[in-house]
């Protein structure tokens, strides 16, 4: 994996204590302010940091995560890391190629 890797790893992390930290179970008040600025700021984030169709879908769960009281403890950036990263590059790496020649 590249250095590129690794810091969109610790920005994923940093992001998912953010959010928590906005969570109304570290500030009850002002955590419910926080989600209401956070969410649509998460969902942006996320968009930014994983293209195409699955950074969009990622997006959208990240708003309704970090929206919904309560979901906050769900690290959903790093949860795509390691979708895109591990996973995704693990089942890229299965598919054997054909040379059609």
């Amino acid at each position: 994996m590249t250095k590129e890797t690794y810091k969109k790893l610790g920005l994923s992390i940093l992001f998912d204590i953010i959010g928590v930290i906005t969570s109304s179970f570290i500030i009850p008040i002002i955590g419910d302010l926080g989600d209401v600025v956070w969410a649509p700021l998460a969902a942006i984030l996320m968009t930014k940091m994983y293209k195409g169709n699955v950074g969009k879908a990622a997006g959208v769960f990240t708003f309704i995560e970090e929206a919904i009281p309560g979901l906050d403890f769900i690290p959903s950036f790093t949860i795509m890391w390691v979708y895109t990263y591990v996973i995704k590059k693990k089942k890229v790496e299965d598919v054997i190629e054909v040379d059609p020649s």
